[in-house]
């Protein structure tokens, strides 16, 4: 049996059915904001830089 693959993008925000969501790469700790009828983009913080999340598996290291 092969072994299971962690998702490499989860979503951590949904609001209005799906309507807007913010995805995060689990690899790079990355946000991106996707907003259906308009597309996906990186969320950025208020200095324009990605808003990055430290992936938890690189946490513990």
């Amino acid at each position: 049996m092969a072994e299971k693959k962690n998702k490499r993008f989860v979503v951590t925000y949904s609001q209005e059915l799906g309507t807007v969501k913010i995805f995060q790469d689990t690899v790079t700790g990355i946000n991106y904001l996707y907003i259906s009828e308009a597309g996906l983009t990186p969320l950025l913080d208020e200095n324009g830089k990605p808003v990055v999340t430290v992936p938890e598996s690189k946490e513990k290291n």
